[in-house]
């Protein structure tokens, strides 16, 4: 069936029963295909469909859940609206699934219903004549007074939106140009209503019943902005700027749908951001770059990317300490005091820091220093500059730089970069809270580099006194004064570090331990700090000192004190063993009468003897072997540095038929190879004087001689083992034993002469733990044995040599007489 005259829809209509919405003339609204005859209407009519009638299907609302869906159809609601599927979106992996856009055309009632299978197909009657809405007339009546008002009505809702958007100014158009038998359908769908009364309104096939059912539905969204407007307390000139504009089209253009809560929260917050710029105290150039970003953020709407990215930086400024800042302690007295109870020796550290608060004292405006801490892990660098910034009442903020190979983590990145966000240094500022905190630059000698920049040039600007009270961060883009932030940096070795940043920073040498102050240090803070941490008391165990000195010397062998505490740990839990079965047996024996045999708790304190250590740590890892090793001629011992402290270093040779040749080996760098050549030169040209070419003129002759320099998998290089590889082959060629209590370190040349070099109070303790009595430095050197503890020069017997006759002389026993006294050459190096 279908209306007498005019446009017409077919008679027959396949139906799309939907349940999440109900579709008005002049709408669109897109259709989620989820149940199996819509599927099958979907492929079978509008895919496979050539014609524009096929694209003409019934929607019919209200109907079951597909979740509860069953074979069976379920009833159908009467009326139902003819759409127009303007577009089908959709794909058949990995299952099939179809989303249709739907245009409404106009009403339509179910006459009868022809088949079910394999979708529903009815018979229709059309009950909205489509030429309505192209040709133009004007209602008498109670009718016409009812389509004014309602016109009226909707001029009024969309008065109150903001006309500066596109898509309101043309729903203000199309309120003009549509007929007004359609304006409560489009504008019911346009509104916030529910799927209820949006039915009420299609069933109302009467144009003056759908008025009434309509409007006040119209009249419900007007007083609800109203009230929102009221609410929220806006502005004069912002009463119009309540945006609700949601998903759709109008016919036949796009559907709008207004909400309540559509209008953005954003003056408050706004109002709030600028008051928190005001009050941050920002110097002026800062102040001005916020001042402006904030009349660029009042001006965007929410919904535009760039807002949040204003937002989050503003935000970012006035949580900067621009003026904030803590007073520092100056009392020299109580810092003392406060350093010495948390860190035993360390004297050179200490003084710094009281020569700081000193000149504080005298000078308010200081800027703070930029110190580096170089020394093997261990030591305790981290931990004092914790110590110091308790000590100046500072607050406390640890970067760690081990494997940063982006610039960016120090100057932050651009904004114009999604996810940019500021460097390290600007973060650190902002969690502290305070322009003058103590920064430790943890590990500053394992930066890298890669293709994003190189962050050890990035800390040229940080770690300068000149530059840095004007440091930019890339994401603040404005100058930042870090001149009153202390700067630590810590490092195992200054030869990773690039010249330009060591040339920056006051470069404090922070050795490794003696035996004594390892010893004091255990007592003093490792095994209070062992026992708290497992639960004992010093009433429960003990630890004399001749049992930390046997852990010292036997189980460990480091410059810090990482691996003792690893020990006293071990000791503790095997003790935390022994004391909980202790508490078993007592409670047990409680139960039980006394002479039931049960095993009588261990008696406190425990203390740790020689055994009981040996059987907790297992039998001693570290032997003195220095004189079981040197029991055959072509022997010696060097000193070593490495960044974890000093070490002792054998070096041997063996002598074999051949012609001359020399081989090296133990990874050996290219320093080291040209000083065991120069150490070969120098006895062949040396040999007769010294009594080594056993009547030949050349030592050599026949003769092949290997170097070896245990442990073979440590890589070695450096000019200070030259004096020791002359010791070694000179022991060789005379077959005279080296004395087993020495250790010698120094670079040579071809004349003879000692040079000085580097590390020797590293090697000095080193030779030190292992025992030995005698040791052979350059004369030059001499000096840096004022670092060295007053115990530890007492226990050792000093040689310094300028020439390599003196080591000799020094290193075997008796001497080691040339057989012509030539001249001594006074270096002038």
């Amino acid at each position: 069936m279908s209306s007498n005259s005019g446009i017409q829809i077919p008679s027959r209509l396949p139906l799309l029963c939907t349940h999440d919405g109900v579709l008005l003339p002049g709408s669109t609204m897109r259709i989620s295909v989820d149940t199996a005859r819509n599927m099958q209407l979907v492929k079978s009519r509008l895919l496979k469909g050539t014609s524009l009638k096929s694209t003409i299907i019934g929607v019919i609302p209200n109907t079951r859940d597909p979740e509860h869906d069953s074979d069976e159809l379920p009833s159908l609601h009467s009326i139902g609206t003819a759409g127009l599927a303007v577009q089908v979106v959709g794909s058949n992996w990995p299952k099939p699934h179809y989303t249709l856009l739907i245009t409404g055309l106009c009403r339509f009632r179910v006459t009868q219903l022809l088949r079910e299978r394999p979708f529903p197909v009815a018979e229709v009657e059309q009950l909205d004549k489509l030429e309505q809405y192209t040709e133009g007339g004007q209602a008498d009546g109670e009718l016409g007074e009812l389509s004014q008002r309602f016109y009226q009505a909707a001029v009024q809702l969309v008065g109150m939106l903001d006309m500066s958007v596109p898509v309101v100014a043309k729903l203000r158009r199309l309120l003009d140009s549509l007929p007004r038998e359609t304006l409560p359908d489009v504008l019911a769908s346009m509104i916030r209503t529910s799927n209820k009364e949006k039915l009420q309104v299609l069933d109302a096939v009467d144009l003056e019943e759908r008025f009434k059912k309509a409007l006040p539905l119209l009249t419900r969204q007007i007083e609800g902005l109203k009230l929102l407007q009221k609410t929220r307390k806006l502005r004069p000139d912002d009463d119009k700027r309540v945006l609700a504009i949601r998903k759709g089209g109008v016919f036949p253009g796009r559907q709008f749908s207004l909400d309540e809560e559509v209008e953005d929260e954003d003056g408050d917050d706004t109002a709030m951001l600028e008051k928190k710029v005001k009050a941050a105290a920002m110097p002026e150039a800062a102040l001005r770059v916020c001042l402006k970003e904030l009349k660029r953020l009042k001006k965007m709407p929410q919904s535009m990317p760039e807002y949040a990215l204003t937002h989050n930086y503003l935000e970012m400024m006035v949580e900067l300490p621009w003026s904030k800042s803590t007073t520092d302690c100056l009392d020299i007295r109580a810092a003392r005091v406060l350093l010495d109870n948390d860190h035993y020796a360390m004297e050179k550290l200490k003084r710094r820091v009281l020569e700081y608060l000193a000149v504080r004292q005298l000078k308010s405006t200081l800027k703070g220093p930029i110190l580096c801490f170089v020394g093997p892990p261990g030591v305790g660098k981290t931990s004092v500059g914790r110590s110091i910034a308790r000590t100046l009442g500072r607050e406390f903020h640890r970067i760690a730089l081990g494997g940063v190979c982006d610039q960016s983590d120090i100057r932050g990145h651009r904004r114009t970069y999604v996810g940019s966000m500021p460097g390290r240094i600007i973060n650190g500022l902002k969690t502290v809270g305070v322009n003058n905190p103590v920064f430790l630059l943890d590990e500053v000698d394992k930066l890298g580099k890669s293709l994003q920049g190189d962050p050890a040039a990035a800390l040229l600007e940080v770690l300068d006194p000149e530059q840095n009270h004007s440091f930019t961060d890339h994401y603040l883009n404005v100058p930042f004064d870090l001149s009153q932030v202390l700067f630590i940096a810590t490092a195992n070795t200054t030869a990773t570090i690039p010249p330009a940043l060591l040339d920056r920073m006051e470069v404090l040498q922070v050795p490794g331990y003696t035996q004594e102050e390892k010893v004091e240090i255990a007592h003093r803070h490792l095994i209070p700090h062992q026992l708290e941490q497992h639960g004992l008391t010093p009433q429960q165990l003990q630890i004399p000192q001749d049992t930390t000195k046997d852990i010292i010397s036997k189980y460990t062998r480091e410059a810090g004190v990482r691996s003792l505490e690893r020990k006293i740990g071990a000791i503790c839990r095997a003790v935390a063993v022994k004391v909980a079965e202790g508490h078993k047996v007592s409670r047990e024996g409680k139960a039980c009468s006394s002479d039931s045999g049960i095993a009588s708790p261990p008696e406190m304190p425990i203390v740790i003897d020689h055994i009981a250590l040996k059987d907790i740590l297992g039998p001693p890892v570290f032997e003195m072997e220095v004189s079981e090793r040197l029991t055959l001629p072509g022997v010696a011992i060097g000193l070593a540095w490495t960044p974890m402290g000093g070490e002792i270093m054998f070096v041997e040779a063996s002598r074999m038929e051949g012609d001359g040749q020399l081989t090296l080996t133990g990874q050996l760098g290219d320093v080291m190879k040209e000083s065991a050549h120069l150490a070969i030169s120098w006895l062949r040209s040396n040999a007769k004087t010294y009594l080594l070419a056993n009547g030949s003129a050349d030592p050599l002759e026949g003769t092949d001689i290997h170097l070896h320099f245990p442990a073979g998998a440590v890589t070695k290089d450096g000019p200070s083992a030259g004096v020791t590889i002359v010791t070694c082959l000179a022991s060789l060629l005379s077959g005279r034993l080296v004395r087993s209590d020495v250790a010698m370190t120094g670079e040579i040349t071809l004349r003879g002469l000692v040079l000085p070099v580097g590390g020797i109070k590293d090697k000095v303790l080193a030779a030190h733990r292992a025992n030995l009595k005698r040791v052979i430095i350059p004369k030059r050197n001499e000096k840096d044995l004022e670092e060295i503890p007053a115990h530890v020069r007492a226990d050792l017997d000093f040689v310094f040599a300028s020439t390599l006759d003196e080591v000799l002389n020094a290193a075997f026993d008796g001497g080691f007489p040339a057989a012509v006294n030539h001249p001594q050459v006074v270096s002038k190096l």
